[in-house]
């Protein structure tokens, strides 16, 4: 799957993969910035609920947008494959200027809304200028390749970690969310030695990436994000590894990045948050 043909004039929207748990009482700076990049009081936000099996999640990001001042949330309760038919929902989701997608389960994501036009329209939106963000499992689906569930721990080893089909906004980084707080570092590295041209993000709980249409990452929230770069990998034992076997990964680069840094996708450069003056 490729990401859909950018929009030469508008360009690509925002990407905002957030590691879960986002802050949704005191300051909730993240859905507040995600409503900015929307439109603010003039964002028609959608949202997809599809991973969670709570049947209020839906009613609880309505309010949550509309409490944040959007002139409209809707969400859209896809809970099974030919719902993705409904012309009305349909309508919602292409008339949005913003496209979030709840936690709960990826799998729920893919296998009840992979392959439909649900899933080829949030692509086709996000190409044609449209934010589209996730948290939890709807962070997790954002990119090509998924994780779709794996082992905890932090050494990679041969099948702690597989893979499904996302919805496609991107191919350049693979994402593992709830990521310090379940220790899995280790899930991340093995999937990134299936195929070492991706960059990992691994975010933690209320920690958001969001990824501008000129490949720049802007870390938000209380948590930090981990930047696995493994482009300049020179040896992994992924290939003779046995199931469960620890692998062998050298030249691995990594960043630990919090709230303010920057990561450059483009030229895989980190820059740290703006320094602050000591009065």
């Amino acid at each position: 799957m490729s990401p859909a043909k950018v929009d030469g004039e508008r360009g690509r929207g925002w990407i905002v993969p957030v590691g879960g748990a986002e802050d949704k009482v005191a300051d909730v700076r993240i859905l507040r910035r995600f409503v900015e990049l929307a439109g603010g009081e003039a964002a028609r936000i959608a949202i997809i609920p599809t991973a969670s099996v709570l049947a209020d999640t839906g009613a609880r990001y309505e309010t949550l947008f509309r409490d944040l001042g959007v002139s409209s949330a809707q969400a859209l309760g896809y809970a099974e494959r030919k719902d993705a038919t409904r012309d009305d929902w349909r309508d919602v989701l292409e008339d949005a200027s913003g496209i979030f997608l709840t936690g709960g389960d990826q799998l729920r994501l893919s296998t009840i809304l992979g392959g439909t036009t649900v899933a080829k329209i949030v692509r086709a939106q996000n190409a044609r200028g449209v934010i589209v963000g996730g948290t939890s499992a709807g962070a997790a689906i954002l990119s090509e390749h998924m994780i779709a569930f794996g082992k905890e721990g932090p050494t990679p080893r041969a099948g702690a970690a597989s893979l499904a089909p996302g919805f496609g906004l991107t191919n350049r980084f693979v994402i593992d969310q709830h990521f310090r707080q379940r220790d899995r570092l280790g899930r991340l590295l093995s999937a990134l030695a299936y195929n070492p041209f991706a960059i990992g993000l691994g975010l933690d709980e209320d920690t958001a990436a969001f990824l501008g249409p000129d490949d720049r990452l802007h870390v938000e929230g209380s948590g930090a994000i981990t930047i696995v770069d493994v482009s300049g990998l020179t040896h992994s034992s992924m290939a003779a590894a046995s199931e469960g076997d620890p692998i062998c990964m050298t030249n691995v680069v990594l960043h630990v990045l919090t709230n303010g840094a920057t990561y450059d996708l483009h030229r895989r450069v980190a820059a740290p948050p703006p320094g602050k003056s000591k009065e």
